[in-house]
């Protein structure tokens, strides 16, 4: 401690402004938060001086499920932990075999048959009334599950000897990039509708899951296209030296190294295309965000926005974590430095 904290007068200056901003902060915020504060449902904060947590534990259903049908809240709830379970078990390397991608299509078949119900005895629930954890999960794992293979295609396709080929990815990527991912959201929302023909219309939430995935898929390019530039060109040379041709030396010699590369930076745009899925609150769809501020609309619990954001942040910070962590092992394991 003296040598890290206290090793000179000005780094002792530091050390005690720094503890007094703590102690002024944390501890009140502490008290704030876990002694003065309310946990039962539907009490009165007012008087308390605390956090009112009574704003979680009355709203919960609200704020995890939006306007899904609460008496058959256990389908959604099943379709979550079969999604998490697969998240988790697909984490550990040693599972990724042909058993576990048919375990996903099979559940995601499950999971869509219980939140959308209509057969087997289910009763059917609208589309337009899924909302909250679901709406967010649903955005974010499909759309970044599509929007990653979208992307390495187009990194391949701005790197082809193709005119047209190349013309048309960079003219997609550079104009996709160029934009804010609000405008593709209102894009699809107002704009795209008026060229439908007369009574056809497309689902609200698949036309945001087609925005994100086209926004996100052009970032995912433009780091996959760093990978590929950093690739030795020996790698290549070697590849045709024993007679690959060009799907071959891709699949098999310069993606997977390639992929390797741009692991971080990858992660990285995919936890910011999670956290803009919150976006959709702008058109009007009932996501995590959404279903939040409707709880704020309450008389009841106006004042009481601090502890509703704080909630739907720690949420968002456990997934955004899980993600980087998964990153950093899988990174580990895949031992990244090319030698």
């Amino acid at each position: 401690m003296k040598e890290n904290l206290f090793s000179s007068p000005f780094n002792t200056i530091l050390t005690l402004i720094i503890i007094s901003i703590l102690w002024f902060s944390i501890i009140p915020f502490l008290k704030w938060a876990l002694i003065d504060s309310c946990w039962l449902p539907d009490a009165d904060c007012r008087g308390t001086g605390g956090a009112c947590w009574s704003i979680i534990s009355s709203n919960y259903k609200i704020i995890l499920f939006g306007f899904y049908p609460q008496n058959i809240l256990w389908r959604p709830i099943t379709a979550i932990v079969i999604l998490v379970s697969l998240l988790f078990v697909s984490r550990n390397k040693n599972y990724w075999n042909a058993f576990l991608g048919y375990s996903w299509l099979v559940s995601l078949f499950v999971m869509g048959i219980l939140l959308k119900g209509g057969i087997l005895g289910l009763a059917p629930v609208d589309i337009e009334k899924w909302g909250g954890i679901i709406l967010t999960l649903l955005l974010s794992v499909f759309g970044l599950t599509a929007a990653y293979p979208l992307g390495i295609f187009l990194a391949l396709g701005r790197q082809s000897k193709m005119p047209v080929i190349k013309t048309f990815c960079i003219f997609y990527i550079e104009l996709i990039r160029g934009v804010p991912l609000i405008s593709l959201l209102f894009m699809s929302s107002v704009v795209f509708p008026l060229f439908l023909p007369e009574g056809v219309s497309i689902n609200g939430i698949l036309r945001a899951q087609v925005a994100i995935i086209l926004f996100t898929a052009a970032y995912i390019a433009e780091v996959v296209r760093g990978g590929l530039q950093g690739m030795n060109k020996g790698q290549f040379e070697a590849a045709d030296s024993i007679g690959l041709n060009y799907m071959q030396t891709m699949r098999l010699i310069i993606l997977p190294q390639a992929l390797k590369i741009v692991i971080p930076p990858s992660v990285s745009v995919l936890i910011s295309a999670f956290k803009d899925t919150s976006l959709v609150v702008i058109i009007g769809l009932y996501d995590l965000l959404k279903t939040t501020q409707s709880t704020l609309s309450d008389p009841k619990w106006m004042g009481f926005s601090a502890e509703a954001y704080i909630f739907i942040a720690i949420i968002y910070f456990i997934c955004c974590f899980f993600m980087s962590n998964y990153s950093r092992k899988l990174e580990k394991e895949l031992d990244t430095d090319l030698e």
